[in-house]
């Protein structure tokens, strides 16, 4: 979708509190809109899309407890190494 908006004002925004029980996000990013819609249509009663503003931007409201984000250290080289392993092993089978 061509919007006119630079990629940089491109932003996804979470919203939450330690009172409330609903978690806003406000996002351009299309993966993250794809999700919450799909998530959105199977359980309306945990989420909803609150706002489209028609040039790429939608708000969700969805319940604390299904939204969760997620920090992971890099792998280290030796993983890296038995994960490519591993993966080469399983494309050679086929």
């Amino acid at each position: 979708m061509i919007t006119g908006i630079k990629k940089t004002h491109k932003t996804t925004e979470i919203y939450f509190d330690e009172a409330d029980e609903w978690t806003m996000v406000i996002t351009y990013n299309t993966s993250l809109k794809n999700r919450l819609l799909a998530f959105s249509k199977e359980h309306p009663e945990l989420c909803e899309l609150t706002d489209d503003d028609e040039r790429g931007c939608l708000s969700f409201r969805i319940q604390k407890k299904c939204f969760t984000y997620r920090i992971s250290a890099p792998y280290s080289e030796e993983r890296k190494a038995t994960a490519r392993a591993k993966m080469q092993e399983l494309n050679a089978r086929k």
